[in-house]
């Protein structure tokens, strides 16, 4: 469990100043008593629901469970005695933060059921504070249904945003260490064994260059086309390390969306096209910040990514059913402009770079729409020529 301070403002949006009005609205009630000694005993039982409150959230176990049935307990004896009702708010409020699950519906059906047993007492009874607050006692009531269950879902859904932000970092983590492995693969068959070629061939040139300098002379241009083989491999690798391929973008993109529990489909054949190093690098730039804006953002259940390439570009179609930029944009806890914007800001940034365009489109989802010149990339050979 957090601290209260820490929670209350956060998880209820209310400000703090309106539960300091429920901390001092109980002996306001108490103090129209009809004597010394209910007065006394119901401020008794003020201060002890306050401090079984403070305790409830630094017990642990079973204590929580202990200290909570005592507040639900003076809450039904200060409605039935006081027709103070308010104190349900405190309860319903702090079940909802629990995060045992029998723990949380067995306490909440408790207080539910006391409350509306309590509630229709004092109805019965015909007590005249609960009936000239009726308004405020049906909020209240409200409250004691749906406060504990949005504050339940809104935790658990924190929870697993936090499992995904770490099986996301995870899969990065993983996917580094990978390519890290890959690039010491590649070194090690390109350079290793020709180098090792390269030493024998000296060494036999050494060995012969006095006794058949011919000989010798054939095994030097062998050294010198190894090496140059080797030079053009290790190229080729470093070429390999500073472009980001679209083919494996996509990849990435599956196991994101996967851990995120985001259902993709995939149109079109990214082994198909045919684009500078460049412009695929900018392209899976452009994917990588797409899909996280989805994970990260939208609320999305599925993403389909389309690509259809003609003689003069190729057409990248990004769309989700989450909940559009519109709707997101008036989410407190979501602020585009400091996020989301930058990033598809820059995504239209990379795009101007290599001449291509971001179009966007929102409504019941979003849909990012890439046009990219379709410039074929020339093969290695002709570029170093």
């Amino acid at each position: 469990m957090q601290k209260w301070h820490q929670t209350f403002h956060r998880n209820t949006g209310l400000s703090p100043y309106v539960w300091v009005v429920f901390c001092i609205l109980p002996f306001y009630f108490i103090i129209h008593s009809s004597s010394m000694l209910e007065t006394v005993i119901g401020i008794t039982m003020v201060i002890t629901f306050f401090g079984c409150y403070a305790l409830s959230f630094l017990a642990k176990g079973w204590q929580i469970y202990f200290w909570t049935g005592a507040q639900i307990a003076i809450s039904v004896a200060m409605t039935v005695v006081y027709g103070y009702v308010y104190f349900s708010l405190f309860l319903a409020f702090f079940i909802g933060n629990i995060r045992n699950r029998a723990g949380f519906f067995t306490l909440y059906t408790i207080h539910l059921v006391g409350t509306i047993a309590t509630i229709n007492y004092g109805f019965v009874t015909k007590n005249s504070l609960l009936l000239t607050q009726f308004p405020f006692v049906l909020i209240s009531l409200i409250a004691v249904i749906l406060l504990p269950i949005s504050t339940y879902n809104r935790n658990k859904r924190e929870q697993l945003e936090g499992q995904l932000e770490n099986a996301n970092k995870r899969i990065s983590d993983l996917v580094k260490l990978e390519e890290r492995q890959r690039i010491a693969r590649d070194l090690h068959d390109t350079l290793g064994q020709k180098l090792s070629l390269i030493g024998l061939k000296s060494d036999l040139a050494m060995k012969l260059i006095s006794r058949d300098p011919d000989q010798a002379q054939a095994e030097l241009l062998d050294v010198r086309l190894t090496a140059r083989s080797a030079l053009k491999e290790v190229r080729e690798i470093v070429t390999n390390m500073r472009g980001m391929r679209i083919e494996d973008e996509i990849v990435h993109m599956r196991q994101m969306l996967k851990a995120a529990e985001i259902e993709l489909s995939l149109e079109g054949d990214s082994k198909s096209i045919s684009m500078s190093l460049l412009s695929e690098n900018v392209v899976s730039m452009c994917l990588k910040e797409a899909v996280n804006n989805i994970v990260k953002h939208s609320h999305a259940t599925s993403c389909t990514v389309s690509m259809e390439s003609t003689d003069s570009e190729l057409l990248i179609r990004v769309t989700d059913n989450g909940v559009g930029l519109g709707k997101l944009d008036k989410m407190p806890d979501k602020p585009l402009g400091n996020t989301q914007g930058n990033g598809l800001r820059g995504m239209k940034e990379r795009l101007e770079f290599i001449n291509g365009s971001l179009e966007i489109e929102s409504g019941n989802g979003t849909t990012l729409l890439m046009r990219v010149p379709n410039l074929v990339k020339q093969p290695l050979e002709e570029v170093r020529s």
